[in-house]
Parts: structure tokens; sequence; C-alpha cells
């Protein structure tokens, strides 16, 4: 064979290893979760996993922005009436399911009974039929872009109901999402994925939705744009921590969503893997039992607040990661303002004087604690260690999280560390922890005006008088004392360098969309 006749042979080769490799797909998009979801229907049988892949397959009419507040998503506009009792949403056009039929308010109407319907499993049927805080007596579509919802009463948690992640967005169906019969099948919703495969125990895998109708702008939680820019997605069950880092390290995961702060420093240490973290709504605090006859002193607890270096607490249990908060109204919240900035200055002499007043004599005081939540865990040492450096005899007391959460509800403490889960709305921040102990006996706080503030600010619409009750209401959560809220939840997402586009959230839920593979 003559020179130039090899390298011929050599070149046509190449270029048949260039189309084949051309010819190849896209490795798909893989997302570890720590555990297998438990269904595809929207708010039913499902837990957090359940919500976070179904969410990229359903939307509805309105959905939680970056910063937890609610805007347009298939609508394009939301008109409330003066009375606050009428929702009026118009439907964005052009708008399409996964099956190629065009959504219109008649699939509004069907999807709302279907989800409301006797015994239709959906979780949150009960906050919009007046046993919640929403009673919904009827809605009605006059046109084919147009849906209205009645209210029996006005409520600012309306739209935030509507959105809650545990709920499906109350995303809207397809009819084709259930047969003949009425039994589910799988949900046909307008997201940028639609679902191609459940295999349970391994994975969950969806493909790209080519004709996903995608909101101009910037990518804004749950709405904005949410542009599919890979053709698969696989969400990849792997419930060991340790297995899903030596995946991600050899490139076999692309993304871990929820990593603990403790493995941070080895993950940023890693070639080839990047950390990302963000603020959440949840919340670790101190809880205090103002009934116990040593705690029920209102200087004693401003001692105990008084004693502990939030700073320096939040730092030490976060790596550094997280900024103290003392109120219940979450950082990332839009109504975290000027006033929820202010907190319990660290004052040591400030405690002891107070401790004086109180008349304390040295009496044991316990923190609960469980080591199924380490940071939780560790704020409890911690704060220990403050507290008797003020002269608190403080002990820990370590449990169960059966046993913990058990006397959580029966109130049967007398300090100890809890982790809150996420509230997306301000008014449910301060619902979650007010109310009459004596008929609830969870709740920390029964202070009578504090009561009126968040029942107010559960009905107004008014963004100004909602940010004025919760004022009032940080205001008297300082002086009262009824716990010590320490810092906020961190989202913690680890990826391969190769993607672009991937950010961790308040809602502390994976998102595919606007996620990309890029050439290194």
């Amino acid at each position: 064979m003559t020179n130039h006749c090899l390298r011929a042979a050599v070149a046509l080769a190449l270029a048949g290893l260039a189309g084949a490799a051309a010819a190849q797909p896209a490795p798909p998009l893989r997302i570890s979760l720590t555990a297998d979801i438990r269904s595809t229907e929207p708010g039913v049988n499902r837990d957090s996993n359940s919500d976070a892949v179904v969410l990229h397959i359903v939307e509805g009419l309105v959905a939680y922005g970056e910063d937890a507040e609610v805007r347009p998503l298939l609508a394009k506009s939301v008109d409330i009436s003066p009375d606050g009792k009428t929702y009026t949403f118009k439907l964005r056009d052009g708008i399409t399911f996964h099956n190629g039929k065009p959504m219109t308010s008649a699939d509004v109407l069907w999807t709302w009974q279907h989800y409301t319907a006797a015994n239709s499993g959906w979780r949150c049927a009960s906050e919009f039929d007046g046993r919640g805080t929403v009673k919904v007596t009827s809605v009605d579509a006059p046109d084919a872009q147009t849906v209205v919802y009645h209210l029996e009463k006005p409520t600012s948690l309306f739209l935030a109901s509507l959105a809650r992640t545990d709920c499906g967005g109350t995303g809207i169906l397809s009819k084709d999402s259930v047969g003949a019969d009425g039994a589910w099948i799988k949900p046909i919703g307008t997201g940028p994925f639609e679902l191609a495969e459940w295999k349970r125990g391994e994975y969950i895998r969806l493909t790209k939705f080519a004709g996903y109708s995608n909101l101009d702008g910037k990518r804004d939680g749950y709405t904005g744009s949410k542009r599919p820019l890979v053709d698969e997605v696989r969400f990849m069950i792997v419930p060991d921590d340790s297995t899903a880092k030596a995946a991600l390290q050899r490139g076999n995961i692309d993304i871990i969503e929820d990593v603990s702060n403790n493995d941070v420093p080895v993950l940023q240490g890693t070639p080839n893997v990047k950390v990302a973290y963000a603020p959440v709504m949840s919340m670790t605090a101190l809880l205090l039992q103002t009934k116990d006859p040593v705690l029920s002193s209102p200087k004693m607890r401003q001692a105990l607040a008084h004693a502990i270096d939030y700073k320096q607490l939040a730092a030490a249990v976060t790596e550094g990661l997280a900024q103290p908060n003392n109120s219940i109204v979450p950082l990332v919240s839009p109504f975290h303002d000027a006033a929820q900035k202010q907190g319990w200055d660290y004052d040591p002499a400030q405690a002891q004087k107070l401790l004086k007043e109180a008349g304390y004599k040295g009496q044991e005081l316990t923190i609960l604690t469980t080591k199924r939540y380490p940071q939780s865990y560790n704020s409890a040492v911690i704060v220990q260690a403050m507290l008797q450096s003020v002269g608190i005899n403080a002990q820990l007391s370590v449990v169960e999280w059966a046993t913990q959460l058990d006397r959580y509800n029966a109130g049967t403490y007398q300090m100890m560390t809890f982790p809150y889960s996420a509230r997306l709305d301000a008014a449910l921040n301060y619902e979650m922890v007010t109310g009459d102990k004596a008929k609830q006996p969870r709740k920390i706080w029964d202070n009578p005006e504090a009561a009126k503030l968040v029942e107010a600010a559960s009905v107004d619409t008014d963004h100004a008088k909602r940010q004025a009750a919760f004022d009032q209401l940080h205001q008297l959560f300082l002086a009262d004392v009824p716990s010590i809220p320490l810092y906020n939840g961190l989202d913690i997402g680890a990826y391969r360098s190769n993607i672009k586009g991937y950010q961790p959230w308040a809602v502390k839920k994976p998102r595919a969309w606007e996620v990309e593979r890029v050439a290194q």
C-alpha cells in the first residue's frame, strides 16, 4: 500500500469513528436521590423526593419564585376581587400537554375535580375544603382562557396553598393521565420534562419536552425560565451517602442535591467537583417550655437568649456557611425586613444580671436532643457549653428521634433543640409555633395578642399590612422569648465541574431545567 493510500485509509477510518461518536446520544443528566419516589401522582402518596420529580413534569397556575414569593406560571395574570374572595386567572396562550393537546380552562376544572374528588388521596384536599385555612366554594370557567375560584372568606394563603410543593403545585393535568376507569396511569403535564420510565429502586427517567412553552426572563424558583437543556434526566436512587460521593467523584453521578455540612470541605477539595449552597426556609431553634417552673420567668428566658453567641454557633454547626437568625421569619423570606434583622445581643454580663433578677438558684435545666439530625445535636452541645459559661446548670439528654418528637408533641420537656421543616409563607412560620398549649401542647407561644396578629396576617392580602403584622410579632417574640431561633438551614449541592447552571435554592429540591453539560 502506498503512503498516499495509507493516509487515505486512516482518514476514512477516523471519519468513521467521528461519525460513530457523533451518532451516540448525549449521556443523561444524573441526579442522586436518597430514596425511591412513592408515586408519580401529584400530592398523592408522596414524599419530598416524589414532589421533586413530579414538579419537573407538571406545573400549576402559580408557583414559588426563588425568594418563595408566589408568582404566575401557567396563569399569565391573577386578579383578586376587592373583597378578597374571588380569584380570576387568565391562562397563558399556546400551552400544550406532553401528549400534544392544548391546555384550556376545561383542563383546569377537570384537574380540580380530580384532586378534590372523594377519596382522591390528594394530600391538600383538606387545605381547600374548610378544614384548613381556605374554603373554595366553587370554580368556573367563563371562557377557554379564564378560570375563576370563589372562596368562602378572604385569605392571604390561597395562592401559597396552590403553590405548595407537597400539593404537587396543584399541577394541571391532561385527562389522559387517568384511564377510562379513573385509575391513575402517569402524569401528563405541561412541564419541561415528561415521564419516560420508572424503574423502581433504580432510577426515574425523564425526557425533554420539545414542545415546552417557556416563560421569558430568568430562572425564578419553580416559575420563570425553565428551559430543558438536556435530552434526558435520570434521578438515580443512591441511599448511601458515601456511595453517592464516590459516584460523584468518579463521574458516575453528575449532581448530589443534599450534601451534609460535614462533607463540604472534602468535596470542595475534590478535583472536577464544585459545591454550591443557598439558605432555605427550615429553622433550627432552642425550644423553651414556658410552663416549666424555672422557665416561666421572662427574665430567665431572656437570660438564656443573651447567653448564646449566635454567630459562633451558626459558624461552628454549618462549617461557616450559614448566618444566624433570631426571627421566626426565614432569612430568604420576602417578609424578612429590617425589623426581623433585630435579635438578642450576645451579652454574658447581661445574662448573669438577668439570672439574679429571675431568682435563679442553679436548678438543673435539661436540653433534649437527638443525633438523628447532626446539626440539631451539635447545636445542643454548643448551647449547653454557652449556658454553663454564665452559670446555668444545663445538661443534655440524648434520645431517639421518635422519642423527641413524642415529647415535642406532648410539650413534656424543659428545653430542646428542634429542626422545623420549611414553611413557605411567614404566616405559616408563625402558625407552626403560636397557639393555645392547653389545646395543642406542641405549640410554644400562647400569647393571645400574637394569635390575633397571626390570624390577621393569614387574611390580609396587602403586603404592607402583612409586613406590619410580622414586624409586631417579631417585637413581641423578642420580649417573650418563648423559644430561641438559631439559624436557617442550607441547601447544599455538589456537582461535576462540566455541569453548568445547577443552583440550590430556598425550597431545597433539585431542578434539572436550565442545566446543561458543557465540554471541558
